[in-house]
């Protein structure tokens, strides 16, 4: 517990609205050019391209277990979309300002996990696997990693117990992948965790052990019983290298699919993207991955729930995971599951604290709300949490906090030809029980809203 809350209060006047749990908006002061961010930072563009080179590797054997991705050649990627529609829905019904382009980034689609955990997840077991393989000369780099499919590959996995602490996607990435290899994997889940991934896990044979306690607790626990076990391996959202660098390979994934979609990503032609946040791994990643590929032409903003602004927290006092959201009277709790966590990575606040452009926060109804914007005007669907990723297009260029961004980078005189990408962090595997559920509440909300404003 922080004992000098009101100082801190005083010093930072914006976490008085954080503890009322309104919807904030902060500009990172901090900001800097890529150069003088980097400075301290001990990863670099060849670990994204060592990452990257990996991903190749694994490719037949991910083709192999997951016939999903053969038509992408073993690659586990996502669509870009313009979701012009929705762009005009943020200015009609939000009053946006939004001018250049909206696209959606529809991680929600990715193949075999269906969220933005897949990145990083996935990558991490890969890469403990190939760690493990060579260990053991049980392959080369040159070999074809198809042999990685075979049952005395399962077999030797098998020997092996993988653990993670997780609210939902993680879990789901970690497990499924794990399960696939042969280790004997357990998902630490958290009370915010839904049923529907609790199930799927188990299905996949995944071992779940739920607890009636935040992200926190499962996670310690999930850490506590791998560091008992010399056979085991421990997934360290908070921590984890490899979780960051899975994720970074994102970005260079998306250049080749703004430059296929003749979109220029220049000083003249800005690049805004906005990521749902919650330890921060994902969105940290990602961003990290977007300042080496495009430099200072692009701008990333994390988004948060106001139950739960722990990344916004750490970064703004400088704190990290020395301060959580509990400390200044905040619930934690929150609808957006993968987003409900108290104190974030100190790890990856450190590493971004220099690339983050800012933050919004955003009340769980507005979730909802985005969340049917977004079937009504484009037929797609992604989780409430994902809908987080709407929450800075709504209003960059409508707020005065956004406003004066804008003009201090002498980004408003190009807003015209500016690209704005939604990040989908989840959705493609929500049962279509669960899909009804959201939306009818998503309506009522829209229905409620419109009441107030007669």
């Amino acid at each position: 517990m922080i004992e000098n809350v009101q100082e801190l209060k005083e010093a930072y006047p914006l976490m008085k609205e954080m503890e009322a749990g309104k919807e904030v908006i902060w500009m990172n002061p901090g900001l800097s050019d890529l150069k003088t961010a980097m400075e301290g930072v001990t990863l670099s563009m060849d670990d994204i391209d060592d990452a990257e080179n990996r991903w190749a590797r694994f490719a037949p054997f991910i083709r192999k277990m997951f016939p999903e991705t053969e038509a992408a050649g073993g690659l586990i990627e996502s669509p870009l979309r313009r979701i012009d529609r929705m762009k005009d829905c943020l200015n009609r019904k939000w009053g946006a300002g939004l001018e250049g382009s909206l696209m959606l980034k529809m991680d929600s689609n990715l193949a075999v996990a269906g969220s933005v955990k897949a990145r990083g997840g996935i990558y991490e077991i890969l890469k403990h696997s190939e760690d493990l393989a060579l260990e053991h000369g049980m392959i080369t780099v040159d070999d074809d990693y198809e042999k990685f499919a075979l049952p005395q590959f399962r077999e030797f996995f098998g020997k092996h117990s993988i653990h993670v602490g997780s609210t939902g996607n993680l879990g789901l990435s970690i497990g499924i992948i794990s399960a696939a290899l042969g280790y004997d994997v357990t998902v630490h889940m958290s009370m915010d965790a839904k049923q529907w991934k609790k199930d799927l896990l188990r299905q996949k044979g995944v071992r779940v052990m739920e607890y009636a306690s935040d992200y926190s607790e499962a996670v310690k626990n999930g850490r506590k019983l791998a560091e008992e076990d010399p056979m085991s391996y421990f997934v360290d959202d908070e921590n984890s290298v490899n979780l960051f660098l899975g994720y970074s390979v994102a970005a260079k994934r998306l250049k080749v699919q703004l430059a296929d979609a003749g979109v220029a990503v220049d000083e003249e032609h800005p690049l805004f993207v906005h990521i749902p946040c919650g330890v921060g791994g994902a969105p940290g990643g990602v961003a990290f991955g977007l300042k080496q590929v495009f430099g200072d032409s692009v701008y990333c903003f994390f988004q948060e729930p106001v139950q739960a602004p722990c990344m916004l927290l750490g970064v703004m006092t400088g704190l990290h995971n020395d301060i959580c959201v509990q400390d200044i009277g905040l619930s934690g709790l929150t609808a957006a599951d993968g987003l409900a966590v108290g104190r974030p990575s100190k790890f990856v606040g450190k590493t971004v604290a220099r690339m983050l452009a800012g933050e919004f926060t955003i009340e769980d109804d507005n979730l909802y709300r985005f969340m049917g914007d977004l079937m009504d005007e484009e037929g797609i669907f992604i989780e409430p949490s994902s809908c987080a990723s709407f929450a800075g297009p709504a209003r960059l260029c409508s707020s005065p906090e956004g406003r004066a961004f804008l003009e201090h980078f002498d980004l408003d005189r190009n807003m015209g030809n500016a690209t704005h990408i939604a990040w989908a962090t989840g959705g493609n595997l929500v049962p279509e029980e669960v899909r009804r559920q959201y939306y009818g509440k998503s309506r009522e909300l829209g229905l409620e809203n419109a009441a107030k404003s007669c």
